[in-house]
């Protein structure tokens, strides 16, 4: 029997990961009391394999009762069930706004702001945090890449590495990105734009790809991401890092940044890890001035 605990920040995505699990055959119970953890656990041993993966979500709408928690998966644990814990995290920010958006009420602010009740939750949790198997930062995911973190962790069982790397393109004319932890400045590169054929293409043509990863400037840069890379995702993950967000930058964000970050992404996909990869600005001017 498979016994997950799903937890996480409010607003973090638990109601979209109850549907993922559900989908995958994950029986679902919403804000179960953890003292009756253990015998619910024993009900499912005894349902004749109807109820082989389980997933209860346990969070701060317990309130007192979420201080009963460790000692309910002691006490499952010392009667020979298994569990696992699957945390959901998010910026302080993407909470606010996914709040603000929703309009609904955080648990911890009924009588005060916000940002008090996050900080609040955020604090209440952090054990638990700290127990966790898997961690995932829904901060800047899209529902179908958090569905596939799903698939791949309980599906398809994928080796969780606790980081998801997040790749974005983009054009310093339009600005850095705020939220980057590393920032690459590939306008060294020979700039597709000058090339008539090129011009009004992307990153994303065979074309403008070829140009751009045949470089020598391009290969020599991509040897040495490849090192600096293989050095710090694992001392990231280490740390405990959760989410490691790289930037890549050309003019205007359609020719080389384009092309060199599909190729950063295709690379560390064959080494295992997590990718996510969004192109920001690739339709952004699109008659191509200034690329």
């Amino acid at each position: 029997m498979r016994f997950v605990i799903v937890t996480g920040m409010s607003g973090a995505g638990k109601s979209l990961v109850t549907k993922y699990l559900e989908d995958i055959g994950f029986f679902c119970v919403d804000n179960l009391p953890p003292s009756l953890i253990l015998k619910f656990a024993e009900i499912s041993a005894q349902s004749e394999g109807k109820m082989e993966k389980i997933a209860l979500v346990i969070d701060i709408r317990g309130g007192e009762l979420l201080h009963d928690l460790f000692p309910a998966l002691d006490e499952i644990q010392q009667s020979g069930f298994s569990y696992e814990i699957l945390f959901l995290e998010a910026d302080d920010d993407v909470l606010v706004k996914r709040y603000k958006e929703s309009r609904r009420q955080h648990p911890l602010s009924q009588e005060g702001r916000l940002l008090k009740g996050i900080k609040e939750e955020r604090k209440a949790l952090e054990k638990i945090k700290a127990k966790a198997n898997y961690i995932i930062d829904t901060s800047t995911l899209a529902t179908r890449q958090l569905k596939q973190e799903i698939n791949n962790i309980f599906l398809e069982g994928k080796t969780f590495t606790g980081i998801i790397i997040n790749i974005v393109s983009f054009g310093f004319k339009y600005g850095i990105p705020t939220d980057c932890d590393l920032v690459f400045d590939v306008r060294f590169i020979p700039n597709p734009y000058y090339i008539a054929p090129m011009k009004l293409k992307t990153g994303k043509d065979e074309m403008v790809k070829e140009f751009v990863l045949n470089a020598p400037e391009t290969k020599e840069f991509l040897g040495k991401l490849d090192d600096m890379l293989d050095f710090l995702i694992p001392n990231y993950i280490k740390e405990g890092k959760s989410q490691l967000d790289i930037g890549i930058g050309c003019t205007g964000g359609r020719h080389r940044s384009v092309a060199i970050a599909d190729e950063v992404f295709r690379r560390l996909e064959e080494k295992k890890h997590r990718v996510v990869i969004e192109h920001r600005d690739i339709e952004k001017d699109s008659r191509g001035v200034g690329k």
